[in-house]
């Protein structure tokens, strides 16, 4: 029997296995493991799995792998509940740790109220704008008018990656935009070696963006915290926003800051369990 934790953050949802050498709980097929827990139909239902590893270079190691099996280097919401998770069941006792991925270590701030960590601050790391490290084919040196069409629609994008690459674009009307039509077009667009995470943008202030994301691998989901920086990197570089800016998704808000003196950006959201059980 494996035992889990269901968890969100701002309604993007992971399951999470303890994999630490504490637990002695061994998964294999991991790609067919996320495929079956992520199923919501006939698994436990989730926008895939986070496995929390062991690490020879920081506190805790994370694994994510997408709702259709494949591994993804991060997940803004997902490292925040891991956070969450480590904290809570006692697997450390630090109010900052550092948390290894495949985009590099993160720093994971707790705020923590009546001994649990209620919401946690992420040192994301400097964003990537150079195209063949998004990657993204591209021959500006800096991806901010990248027109690509489907079907019936042509959209120009700003290209990023914090780690995982996203295209980011400006609509009109967000709350109606047919994200399922044009989404999974874009992902796999031919300047996308890696796919992409699209990111579709409504400008409300300089210190505020609407954003909804087609999430590579999973679809749309009801939020991406890798995206909701990403976003903020391009709305920012093109002259929209601030460079802290309050990121409103369909699962809640994100506050999105990128620091001046070290070029970093830092993430704050919420982490919440919803329940446990094994199988």
């Amino acid at each position: 029997m494996i035992k889990f934790t269901k968890m969100h953050g701002l309604g993007n949802d992971y399951v999470y296995i303890d994999a630490t050498s504490k637990t002695g709980q061994k998964i294999q097929n991991k790609s067919d493991l996320a495929k079956f827990v992520s199923n919501r139909h006939f698994g436990i239902g989730s926008d895939g799995l986070i496995l929390i590893c062991d690490s020879q270079i920081a506190d805790f190691k994370m694994r994510m792998f997408n709702y259709d099996g494949s591994e993804a280097e991060m997940c803004g919401n997902g490292i925040r509940c891991v956070g969450k998770f480590v904290y809570d069941k006692g697997l450390t006792n630090k109010e900052i740790i550092t948390v290894e991925t495949l985009a590099g270590i993160k720093i994971l701030k707790f705020n923590i109220k009546e001994g649990k960590v209620e919401s946690v601050r992420v040192d994301m790391g400097e964003p990537i704008l150079e195209p063949d490290k998004i990657p993204v084919i591209s021959n500006e040196e800096i991806v901010k008018n990248l027109e690509l069409k489907a079907l019936d629609k042509s959209f120009k994008f700003t290209c990023v990656s914090m780690g995982n690459p996203h295209a980011i674009t400006i609509v009109e009307n967000l709350k109606e935009f047919d994200i399922n039509k044009y989404g999974p077009i874009l992902e796999c667009d031919k300047h996308f070696p890696k796919r992409a995470n699209i990111e579709f943008i409504e400008l409300a202030d300089k210190n505020k963006i609407k954003m909804r994301v087609w999430e590579r691998g999973a679809g749309e989901t009801l939020a991406c915290g890798t995206g909701a920086c990403a976003s903020v990197v391009a709305c920012n570089s093109n002259g929209y926003t601030e460079k802290q800016v309050t990121v409103e998704l369909l699962g809640g808000n994100l506050n999105i800051e990128w620091n001046e003196k070290d070029n970093h950006i830092y993430m704050t959201g919420p982490a919440t369990t919803v329940f446990e059980g094994e199988f």
